[in-house]
């Protein structure tokens, strides 16, 4: 078979991204541990001239006999995608020297994970988006338990391993039932197959049930969510910012993708799964965190109830409810950076911590970061005018629109209960005794981080038109 140019010219940014890991890794290779500092920058230089590779120009189409797909859904998430695991290395650069663990291949597997997260979002195919959830999955394995010489992190590793093979698994062998009922692995061919009448043969739905489960454990969504709070607790920080947002805004936009492409005929029955897991996830996470000490483990519960969130939007299965999704994921993607900046500056005595009662008076020792976290708290409760009360605004409204009244009234009682936690950490920096000083941050990546998204989520109800945008036009081309 020979690949045609319209293949490699529309896969053109993965193939820059492959293209630039390996010059950067065999550079590390022959440079040493001096190249570390220029192979990180180098890298992340690299993932942002990759998301605008998928603009410049813009082209939509399928590749490589239809294993490939880009349209304006598919590139949005990849932007998303890319702007988050940049920052993420771009953060991770003073916690490494630190812990004295800062090496040149740690860039380099992260954008290895990239790659994979934007090979999923573009898979057309259940051999395509296997392969790539792969590439994903080994890549976030070696970095979670990267800090070699922690129990914490090397536990991380070995648990995030142990229950990703079981939900890859899963996948494969959902994967292998479809085929085995459609007669392909290709959307195209399963749209068909469900078109004439196969949709109804229950060797689909239970395959449907298995690829759904393999795709909801990389979203965290309950019940499989068993791994997210030890290993967003184990990881190093830096780790657990990128699990928070890169990996899950692709498996995600995946999700929408199989859902909502080759298994619409099934709206039906994998609607009630969605509406399951959205609804346990909702409540998982706002119960669940209650009791929380550790900050890293509150952000896993809280990232489960987002989730259930995003889940609602797309059990709506309107183009209404996945604008919702997309919208929902960009503020989620800034909220979450800032938190984890805001963490990663948070030492005593040039020590990390990482307990809710280490911020105690904060506000009186470093009142800006007390404001920006206080200003990330409250976008994460919803309280107007901050960026995630539109968030969770439109999520509902698209809930009620498709007639989901109950989980809807549900999903607004679970943040109700999930405004306790986040106000409770702005309760004991404004109005707990003082406990020892937090150092002052040196001005670095991490405060730049936390200065800019705290500015983009307090000052989004004044310019909302862009992103409604962006989302309007990312959920219309998966409705064309």
């Amino acid at each position: 078979m020979i690949v045609g140019l319209e293949s490699w010219t529309l896969a053109r940014p993965e193939i820059f991204l492959a293209a630039a890991t390996a010059l950067l890794l065999i550079y590390g290779v022959v440079r040493g541990e001096i190249a570390t500092p220029f192979v990180s920058v180098a890298t992340s230089v690299a993932l942002l001239v990759t998301a605008a590779l998928l603009f410049l120009p813009y082209r939509e189409g399928t590749a490589f006999s239809s294993l490939f797909i880009v349209d304006r859904l598919t590139a949005t998430m990849k932007a998303m995608v890319l702007a988050g695991s940049a920052i993420a290395i771009l953060m991770s650069r003073a916690y490494f020297e630190q812990a004295k663990a800062w090496r040149f291949e740690y860039p380099l597997v992260v954008a290895l994970a990239t790659l994979g997260m934007m090979l999923m979002i573009s898979a057309n195919d259940l051999m395509a988006l296997y392969v790539g959830l792969e590439l994903q999955s080994l890549a976030l394995y070696v970095i979670a338990a990267f800090q070699r010489d922690s129990v914490r992190s090397t536990e991380a590793g070995v648990k995030y391993f142990v229950l990703g093979s079981v939900a890859s698994g899963m996948l494969l062998f959902g994967s292998s039932l479809i085929y085995g009922f459609c007669g392909g692995t290709a959307f195209v061919q399963i749209s068909g197959a469900l078109a004439d009448g196969r949709a109804t043969e229950i060797g689909v739905i239970i395959g449907l049930v298995f690829v759904v489960a393999g795709l909801a454990f990389k979203v965290s969504a309950v019940p499989f969510h068993m791994w997210t709070p030890d290993v967003y607790e184990g990881a190093p920080t830096p780790v657990t910012a990128l699990f928070a947002v890169a990996p899950k805004i692709a498996a995600l936009s995946l999700l929408v993708s199989v859902l909502m492409g080759p298994f619409k005929p099934l709206f039906a029955q994998w609607q009630q799964i969605i509406i399951v897991a959205s609804v346990l996830s909702m409540a998982l996470g706002a119960f669940a965190a209650l009791r929380q000490q550790n900050i890293k483990r509150l952000m896993a519960y809280s990232s489960i109830g987002n989730v259930g969130y995003i889940l609602l939007g797309v059990a709506s299965g309107t183009e209404i409810g996945i604008q919702a999704v997309v919208f929902y994921l960009a503020i989620y993607l800034v909220m979450t950076l800032g938190v984890f900046a805001t963490i990663l500056m948070m030492k005593r005595r040039n020590i990390m911590v990482e307990e809710v009662a280490d911020l105690a008076g904060l506000a009186r020792s470093q009142p800006m970061m007390a404001l920006g976290m206080l200003i990330f708290m409250f976008s994460m409760a919803g309280i107007p005018p901050l960026a995630g009360f539109w968030g969770k605004l439109y999520i509902f409204m698209a809930a009620v629109e498709a007639k989901l009244f109950v989980p809807a009234v549900l999903g607004v009682l679970a943040s109700v209960v999930a405004s306790y936690y986040y106000l409770r950490i702005v309760k004991v920096m404004y109005f707990d005794e003082p406990a020892e000083a937090i150092d002052r941050p040196a001005f670095g990546v991490n405060r730049v981080v936390a200065l800019v998204a705290a500015f983009l989520i307090a000052i989004f109800s004044l310019v909302p038109q862009p992103l409604s945008l962006i989302a309007e036009a990312a959920a219309k081309g998966l409705f064309q």
